[in-house]
This record gives C-alpha cells, structure tokens and sequence, in this order.
C-alpha cells in the first residue's frame, strides 16, 4: 500500500493567538487536498485557538517541541500530557534550530521521542546536516547516527508509524534547496537504516519528509521522489502559497 503523503508547516516563532487565527482561515479552503496529510505544527500558546480554527477540517495540529518528563518543576516546558489534552496528533522533535539554540542532543531526541509514542502522539522526528559535515562528506554516516539514537528502545511497531523529516541545515530559510537526487539519495538513506536496524516491512510504513525551503515550485519534483512522502514547509507555510505545496499533485 502506498504511503500518504505528509505535508507540514513548522510554524518556528511565529504568529500570535490572534495572527494563527486570521493564517488558519486563510489557508483552511487552500489546504484541502485527500491524498495529504496536512499539518499545522504551531508556537504553544497558538495550539488550542489553532485548534478550534481548524476544527472540522482537514487539518491536524501539531506542537513544536514538548518535554520528556510527566510533569514536574520544568519551568517553561509543555508536557505531553498538556498536548494531548489540548488534541495535538503531531509534535516536532530534534529540530536543527532546537539543537543549536537550545542544546539538545541525540539523547534528548530519544527520550522526546519515546514520551511521545507513550503518549499516543506521532513524532516529527528531525535530522540534518550542516553545510560542513556535507562538504567532508559525513553527510550519510551523521544521519544514520542520529537515526539510530533517537529510535533506541522504540519498537517496529511504533516505528513504523514515526513520521521523519529530513532537513539539511544549510538549506533551512536560506533558499538554497537540496538538489532533488540530494534530497532522495539521503531519504533512501534513511529508509535504509530503518530496515537495517528493524527490518523492510517497517521501512517500507515509515514516512520521511525533505524540508529547507521547500517551495510549491520545487514541491512536485521531491514529492515525486521514491522515498520523499511529503515536506517539513517552514516559512512558506505562513503565507497562500502553502496551499499549492500541499496541492502539488492537482
């Protein structure tokens, strides 16, 4: 059976309650599409009036980051008990921009990733590298690193519902894209580790995404890829044009 397409906007630090509200809107008559699954990924304080904005259409929403722990003394942090309670489907895990900031590491990614399964939520699970690893040619074996961290303990079952986005770092909100055999040749990659760490049948249900300036020009021609099943869209998920990536096939 063919995998759906997954096609979702990482809003990043953008977009108050009431700006979420007004994109929502705009975009929900854009958006419609049956052979995609379509997905908000949205700032905390934007999930619940995103929520309700969205509310009997096609859209999920999902959340940025959360934390690994119940609950506790983790001033600041969301929980995934507050997400799902919110109904968020979807949560971003491991972005590059989580990473670099904010010092997250494989084994951070792992315990995200674990809590979220736990929880009944489906992580976006994010690899990537910079424009150095790829120019000394560890593109491959740094991918396949982070991989294999951040599925350690997850089960084939569960894996195969894990959606992964790849995003080389050098592409993201710079314009440069990944050429399209880049972009599949890292993607089948991954799908690879996948079967090697569990086996084909798992490899064959996971989804990967390609982001980093994913446009609706260049949209067709990744999405067409063999082991490409959607995008992780950043800044052009706030704008109309969001709508002709995720209709990229009509």
């Amino acid at each position: 059976m063919a995998r759906k397409k997954i096609i979702a906007g990482n809003w990043k630090m953008n977009m108050t309650p009431t700006e979420a509200v007004e994109l929502v809107n705009t975009l929900k008559p854009l958006v419609v599409n049956e052979d995609v699954d379509v997905v908000f990924c949205v700032p905390a304080i934007d999930i619940i009036p995103v929520m309700e904005a969205a509310k009997g259409t096609n859209i999920f929403v999902g959340a940025e980051n959360m934390y690994y722990e119940d609950k506790g003394a983790y001033t600041g942090e969301i929980s995934p008990a507050m997400l799902v309670d919110a109904g968020v489907k979807y949560v971003v895990i491991g972005h590059s921009e989580r990473r670099e900031y904010f010092a997250e590491s494989d084994e951070t990614v792992n315990k995200k990733v674990l809590k979220a399964f736990e929880y009944g939520m489906t992580p976006i699970v994010c690899c990537g590298e910079s424009l150095t690893q790829r120019e000394q040619g560890i593109t491959i074996d740094w991918i396949r690193q982070q991989i294999k961290i951040a599925f350690l303990n997850v089960p084939a079952d569960k894996a195969a519902e894990a959606v992964i986005a790849y995003e080389p770092i050098w592409a993201i909100g710079t314009g440069k894209v990944a050429t399209t055999e880049q972009a599949q040749e890292v993607c089948g990659a991954i799908r690879a580790c996948i079967a090697e760490i569990y086996d084909e049948a798992t490899a064959e249900a996971i989804r990967i995404q390609y982001g980093g300036s994913v446009s609706a020009g260049s949209a067709p021609e990744l999405f067409a890829q063999p082991d490409i099943d959607g995008g992780l869209v950043g800044g052009a998920s706030l704008k109309p044009d969001f709508g002709k990536i995720v209709c990229y096939n009509k």
